[in-house]
């Protein structure tokens, strides 16, 4: 007999906290190819979204991590942790990663994907995530803004 998927998004999302998380590169942020990432750090971006969050009474915590297995373990935290919601950004390994793809499935957490460039635009090989299918939403193209409205519609659907 086959085990039935819950759908996702349908955990109880009591909790107020919501993960933002970074994948590789993306510390380098406002330096890195400003022409298709934008001037904008990392840390500013960080600011904002719990500038954001505080205001409406929820708790962002980020993470960001140049290391897989790192970014791996803190997904398995997260549900230690009673997050409600992760926005993550992977990074490069988007395309790559079969093992955090596992993560976030195991813990079932709903997330929103986000990305700063349109991956659909850009090299072939960007054009696929590994990601996409287990994700509430996607949001990509719309520079560091993308995290913004996937704040918000976290919050919104807390």
């Amino acid at each position: 007999m086959s085990k039935k998927r819950r759908p996702r998004g349908s955990r109880s999302r009591t909790s107020n906290k919501i993960l933002v998380l970074h994948g590789p590169n993306l510390n380098m942020l406002g330096s890195r190819e400003p022409a298709i990432y934008g001037s904008e750090s990392l840390e500013t971006i960080n600011e904002r979204l719990s500038s954001a969050a505080e205001k409406a009474g929820v708790v962002v915590e980020v993470f960001q991590s140049n290391q897989e297995g790192a970014l791996i373990e803190r997904v398995h935290a997260a549900k230690e942790q009673g997050i409600a919601w992760i926005i993550v950004n992977p990074g490069g390994l988007t395309h790559t990663s079969v093992a955090l793809r596992d993560a976030f499935a195991s813990v079932e957490i709903p997330f929103i994907e986000v990305h700063i460039s349109n991956i659909f635009s850009r090299e072939p090989f960007r054009r696929h995530s590994y990601f996409s299918d287990l994700a509430v939403g996607t949001i990509c193209g719309l520079g560091s803004r993308g995290y913004d409205l996937a704040l918000q519609f976290a919050m919104q659907s807390n």
